[in-house]
């Protein structure tokens, strides 16, 4: 258990450098002119178009200090706790982690999930998921098919969450 929980740690972080590194690659590109005010403009406008066309729930502001406009936008949070089933024996919880980590895997690839990962004691909260989906509805559908909720290993609670799009973690 504790190899496959390193071994998703390690996918994250690998995948974590990788558009990190391609991110600072993009900031460091000379030959690029610098945006003007427009043009910024013109691409959070753009941006919240985008988002609500696609159904997000969104709002902005205005950065007082940088007097950047700040796009805000609803995730879902989900918490994958302690199920009422835990009695599968080694073999049968290994292949359902394995199952569980496709399934995250999964979510990240078709942009669904931006961030999941265990939590590092033994509580009833056992790791969490951040749904970049439009709705709550969609947020549980696609929480509820990861095959260690469908065993009732783990129970998922939901919650919406606010985060300003497209800051990193720090």
């Amino acid at each position: 258990m504790k190899q496959l929980l390193l071994l998703l740690l390690s996918i994250m972080l690998f995948v974590s450098c990788k558009q990190e590194d391609k991110h600072s690659h993009e900031s460091h590109d000379t030959d690029k002119q610098p945006e003007t005010t427009a043009e910024v403009k013109k691409s959070v406008r753009a941006l919240k178009e985008e988002l609500t066309q696609k159904g997000f729930q969104i709002f902005d502001y205005v950065d007082e200090e940088t007097q950047d406009t700040i796009i805000m936008q609803q995730y879902f949070i989900a918490f994958l706790k302690r199920g009422e089933n835990r009695d599968q024996n080694e073999e049968e919880a290994n292949k359902l982690q394995a199952a569980h980590l496709a399934h995250l895997g999964k979510m990240y690839e078709l942009g669904y999930a931006d961030i999941s990962g265990p939590f590092g004691d033994d509580g009833d909260i056992r790791g969490i998921t951040i749904y970049n989906v439009p709705t709550l509805e969609m947020a549980d559908s696609l929480a509820n098919s990861d095959p260690m909720v469908k065993a009732g290993r783990l129970r998922i609670e939901i919650h919406p969450w606010w985060a300003a799009k497209g800051f990193p973690l720090r």
